[in-house]
């Protein structure tokens, strides 16, 4: 190699830019004037580069925070006229690098490094973007305020379901991994000034040890993590301009249905089609305008099943649909009390987020179809408005109003929070709610109100939480599972850390206790209705593995109303179901999770116990099981299994009166980072036996229309095998080929009898159209 090329390279590769030193407190960067732009192919060698600010002397923060990052990581920041340039240098001297040809949003299994940027400086939300080794890209929005801390817990969530239009390219080195990232100034929602003010953190995951790095010293003591961000100051000019996005879509989908018995017609197939799409308008730097017309899901995958625990309560399914996510932190409220899956399939919606005059705005009016209203002859119509302001430096005020009209009935829901950090390690968190609704002539209205107090600390934390909620409260715009009672909550945290790298790194117990009693009877100072206490001890082993051991004891009462309906069918007569006074519950789960090795990785977990049967009012022995499995063969196959199972059986007699299993099978194989194929196998045994009374074995009848229902034994085995050929270059351009086959028999997994009842192909093309 000519000397004169090799000299080059080695200036390009050794930037001269001033050094940040997370450790030493240097965590204010300056950035002097744009640089002219630069390709973005994964490679530090343009002079740029050399100018850039350096940020190191990054520290540790889980499992054992305030020490040195035993990886050296360096990240260099300049900017141009039009966006942000990132670069990542991160060493990786004790192990193999984890790299994957990931789908987007998929890293968290590799090594990976979150840029978070904080654009409006108040420490509430950041822009989260993240990359593994090979430029791969998973990003989001990191919140807090929610009130998501347990018992002193890491504060704030991270939604990654947002998706940014940013470039980046990476690849792994000798001795780690480099990767380049443009992220343009159209991706980001800033204040409306000539010079910015951002914060700024740098979060780096390593898969060998399990250890996160941080480029600011953050402490778990805290009760904030995004305060403790570094500043991004001296950006001035920049060119954002009112960006228009056009967004439309075409799917298809014939769906089949097998011949009714003893004809000889073919199989039917019922063909729609849609044409919709999403638009987006940046009315300037800080405040966007959306519309949709049609939304699809986007998704040929249906949701992952679920096992419900105790069937009182409804399971919660994320949002998938583009125009709902973006923006959808700006709809933050305590107690989910906006969920925008209640808008089922909007023939049109629209909606306003952004900043204006220092107060997060966020507002949403849809038109849903008639097939999601009661009757199916009205169009229920939504409009979701959410106010937030941050007051003295460290307070925020919250306002909601949610509105849901059909025909002449209405659900309106109004409110207002706050929340209050003080002394560092301390919030309080208040929210006083109430929801009118009408049903023809009849108008009902009932309050929610929460109060929270959290500590987190190091060593030491607590989450205290007092919460009531009437039993007429309706949130038809939100997820409120249970209502009608008053459930106050303790749980205390205690932690010791052990040396980097010994065998226990980190111990950590929980222990909580909660009681639920019924609104009226709280006030009226009548017994508790239900109560748990529990002791959940975490230990972190060097290396990233994870064991969890939770014994608990619960007490229920239970409510005459939800049986008053039953019956007990005796061989002369039926006389009236009668409910247990109260019966005791105990139990213990068992949870461990490996590390993400190079190729493997593994969870599972067993929950052994009694129980009770809400169904029969009745003891049971609980016995769930679930497992999962990673397995990377190569860079770009993934293969991922999971089972999931529960089973109650009677105390009494030892009869397994409910059993679920869910075994599913996925396999991805990534041909390029916008090319994928993936085969999804889910298998679902559900069944029931029918209705007994514990104390006489006589069947339990329903009582109808002054007669009765017996109801007799179910069950359920059903096979869902979904293909889907997908092409994604960037977030809004994608082409989607799918095919589902639905198949049941009468035997749970035998699969010698499957019969084919359901199929469908599923065809979708949206391209992003930027003006």
């Amino acid at each position: 190699m000519p000397l004169a090329l090799l000299a080059l390279q080695l200036l390009a590769a050794s930037p001269a830019g001033p050094l940040h030193d997370g450790r030493a407190g240097q965590t204010t960067i300056q950035l002097s004037q744009p640089l002219a732009e630069a390709v973005v192919d994964g490679r530090l060698d343009e002079p740029q580069w050399r100018s850039a600010a350096r940020l190191g002397g990054f520290s540790v923060y889980q499992p054992v925070d305030g020490v040195a990052a035993p990886d050296s990581t360096e990240v260099l920041v300049w900017y141009s006229a039009t966006a942000l340039y990132v670069g990542i240098r991160a060493r990786e001297p004790h192990g193999v690098v984890r790299a994957t040809l990931a789908d987007r949003d998929h890293i968290a299994g590799d090594d990976n490094l979150q840029l978070l940027l904080d654009t409006f400086d108040d420490r509430h939300r950041a822009f989260v973007f993240g990359v593994n080794p090979l430029g791969v890209q998973g990003d989001g929005i990191r919140s807090e305020g929610s009130g998501a801390g347990s018992a002193g817990g890491a504060p704030g969530q991270v939604d990654l379901s947002a998706d940014f239009l940013y470039s980046s390219r990476g690849h792994v080195t000798a001795d780690g991994y480099e990767v380049e990232m443009r992220i343009p100034f159209t991706a980001l929602r800033f204040p409306a000034r000539r010079t910015q003010r951002w914060g700024i953190n740098v979060i780096r995951t390593v898969q060998h040890s399990g250890y996160t790095e941080t480029w600011t010293p953050v402490k778990r003591a805290s009760a904030s993590f995004l305060a403790q961000s570094g500043v991004l100051t001296g950006l001035e000019g920049l060119k954002r301009g009112r960006v228009l996005l056009l967004n439309p879509e075409l799917t298809a989908r014939a769906t089949g249905t097998p011949p009714a018995p003893a004809t000889n017609a073919g199989w039917r197939y019922d063909r729609t089609s849609d044409v919709g799409g999403n638009a987006k308008w940046d009315v300037n730097s800080s405040l966007t305008l959306n519309g949709t017309i049609h939304p699809d899901f986007s998704q040929v995958e249906s949701d992952a099943a679920q096992i419900a625990t105790d069937p009182r309560f409804a399971l919660f399914f994320p949002e998938k649909r583009p125009f709902f996510i973006d923006g959808i932190e700006q709809f933050d409220v305590p107690n989910r009390l906006v969920y925008t899956r209640r808008i089922v399939q909007p023939v049109g919606a629209v909606k306003l987020t952004g900043t204006v005059g220092g107060s997060d705005v966020a507002l949403l009016a849809a038109r849903d179809d008639r097939s999601a209203s009661a009757g199916g002859a009205t169009s229920p119509a939504f409009v979701i408005a959410r106010l937030r302001r941050d007051v003295a430096g460290r307070a925020t005020l919250g306002l909601l109003y949610t509105d849901r009209e059909e025909g002449g009935s209405f659900n309106r829901v109004l409110g207002a929070d706050a929340r209050l950090l003080f002394g560092g390690l301390y919030y309080a968190q208040a929210q006083a709610v109430m929801s009118a609704t009408s049903l023809g002539s009849t108008t009902r209205s009932a309050p929610l109100w929460e109060a929270v107090v959290d500590r987190t600390g190091r060593a030491y934390g607590f989450h205290y939480v007092l919460t009531g909620i009437g039993e007429d409260f309706v949130a038809s715009s939100g997820f409120v599972p249970r209502v009608g009672y008053v459930k106050p909550l303790i749980a205390n945290r205690f932690t010791l850390y052990g040396r980097p790298g010994a065998l226990l790194e980190n111990f950590t117990t929980r222990i909580t206790a909660d009681g639920t009693w019924r609104y009226r009877d709280f006030f009226a100072g009548r017994s508790v209705l239900e109560d748990h206490a529990s002791v959940e001890s975490s230990f972190i082993f060097r290396g990233g593995w994870n064991l969890t051991v939770a014994p608990s004891a619960n007490s229920f009462g239970f409510d005459s109303l939800p049986y008053a309906y039953y019956a007990v069918a005796g061989p002369r007569d039926t006389v009236a179901f009668t409910a247990p006074v109260r019966l005791a519950a105990f139990g213990v789960k068992t949870s461990v999770s490996t590390p993400q090795y190079q190729h493997f990785a593994a969870s599972g977990s067993v929950t052994i116990g009694r129980d009770v049967d809400f169904a029969e009012a009745d003891a049971v022995r609980r016995r769930d099981a679930s497992l999962s499995v990673d397995w990377r063969p190569t860079q770009q196959l993934r293969v991922a299994a999971s089972y999931i199972s529960s089973a109650l059986a009677r105390s009494t007699d030892g009869v397994v009166v409910s059993r679920a299993r869910i075994p599913r099978l996925k396999g991805e194989y990534q041909v390029t980072r916008a090319v994928f194929f993936r085969l999804v196998g889910q298998y679902e045994s559900r069944s029931r036996l029918s209705l007994a009374d514990a104390r006489t074995g006589l069947p339990i009848v329903l009582v109808r229309q002054g007669g009765y229902v017996f109801l007799p034994d179910a069950s359920s085995n059903g096979l869902r095998a979904d293909g889907l050929f997908s092409y994604q270059p960037s977030p809004g351009t994608v082409v989607f080929l799918g095919y589902g086959n639905s198949l049941a028999e009468a035997d749970p997994l035998r699969f010698t009898g499957l019969r084919r009842v359901g199929d469908g192909f599923f065809a979708k093309v949206s391209w992003l159209l930027r003006g």
